[in-house]
């Protein structure tokens, strides 16, 4: 009998059409070559069996003289396997005009893949590209926010038309390419059938609607080419590689189109003495070695400007202390980061006899 298309699609050979579907959909799903796991000779074998079994006068003709009867392999006849793989990654809005084997594959594949038989596709709003531009701001600046004016050039609506690409006081009148429906239909003929395609129309740009007279300033397409200028606050606590969006504030696609947004990119200079980690900054401070043997009280520079810190007697090399709430303001809470600041002992490579011998009796006097 050959192939075993019951076995293949995993169905006992009294499966109802519904039966059958619903294995294909699943075979097809874990199978499908675009997918990580595919497996594009099974996802074949599988295509091969359902074309027959889902087709009444196929699968009785299959049943009664097995996979060698007339139209076997399933794609026979002339099928063309990439019309078919184009179909099933959604290469066409599929009207119930593309048959295979009886099947319509519009209504088979569009629960699969975002399309289906006797379906049109919504108008989608075209939108205009994204922007990306960078600014550079100061290490204050970034921890304690800053208003700053950028300036690009890119694809704006028309002033003259507001975007419309029709001239001013013109009146508009029912597009004649898409009879005001938006969208045009694109029939291609394949060894599927006849395969119809829904577009948005090129000359409405989907409105359905085209002015009586274009637009001197831009010619009809909406948009010209324009600087633009937008006054960006950015907030306390940003990072480096952060970007703030500004919607709507991106390049226009012209006539019936929405605008894409601007994104400002965020680069921190560093300032000599602070370290940033995270919302807490990183301070160093020298000290002589009297001054942590018998502490002392140091005047350090904080964002807040100088403040005090107690050095308690006995203080090591390299240890830290904490100043609560003097570090950056935290971007997505409430309240702000540390400010730590580690000591560092300056112990004289070279000491004089007097000190020397200073040392020495409080070496004598430690040890007692």
């Amino acid at each position: 009998m050959g192939k075993d298309y019951y076995k293949i699609l995993g169905v006992e050979k009294n499966a109802s059409v519904d039966e059958l579907k619903k294995s294909f959909r699943k075979l097809a799903h874990k199978h499908h070559p675009d997918k990580k796991d595919g497996d594009e000779k099974k996802f074949k074998e599988i295509n091969e069996a359902y074309q027959v079994l889902g087709d009444e006068s196929k699968r009785k003709q299959y049943d009664q003289f097995g996979a060698d009867f007339a139209q076997q392999g399933g794609f026979g006849g002339g099928m063309n396997w990439d019309d078919f793989m184009n179909a099933t990654r959604g290469g066409g809005g599929f009207q119930g005009g593309g048959n295979f084997g009886g099947i319509d594959l519009g209504d088979l594949f569009g629960d699969m893949f975002g399309f289906g038989g006797g379906r049109t596709r919504g108008r989608g709003q075209a939108r205009g590209n994204d922007v990306q531009i960078d600014v550079q701001l100061e290490f204050r600046e970034a921890v304690f926010g800053v208003e700053r004016e950028v300036k690009l050039t890119k694809n704006n609506a028309c002033d003259t038309c507001s975007g419309s690409g029709a001239e001013p006081g013109a009146k508009t009148k029912t597009c004649g390419d898409c009879n005001g429906q938006g969208q045009v239909r694109h029939v291609q003929q394949t060894m599927l059938g006849a395969i119809q395609q829904v577009v948005t129309c090129s000359k409405c740009q989907g409105t359905g609607q085209v002015p009586e007279k274009m637009c001197k300033h831009c010619g009809g397409d909406g948009m010209v080419r324009s600087e633009s200028k937008y006054k960006v606050k950015i907030p306390a606590g940003i990072s480096e590689g952060e970007a703030i969006r500004l919607s709507g504030k991106g390049e226009s696609a012209g006539v019936g189109s929405a605008p894409g947004d601007l994104y400002v990119k965020v680069h921190v200079k560093t300032e000599k003495g602070y370290e940033r980690r995270g919302d807490d900054i990183h301070t160093e401070i020298i000290i002589s070695y009297p001054q942590a043997v018998l502490g002392d009280k140091v005047e350090i520079e904080t964002l807040e400007g100088n403040k005090k810190l107690v050095i308690p007697a006995g203080t090591q090399s390299h240890q830290k202390f904490k100043l609560k709430g003097l570090g950056v303001p935290r971007l997505h809470h409430h309240g702000r980061g540390d400010q730590y600041v580690k000591v560092i002992v300056d112990v004289p490579k070279k000491a004089g006899r007097k000190v020397k011998k200073m040392l020495e009796e409080l070496g004598k006097e430690l040890k007692s």
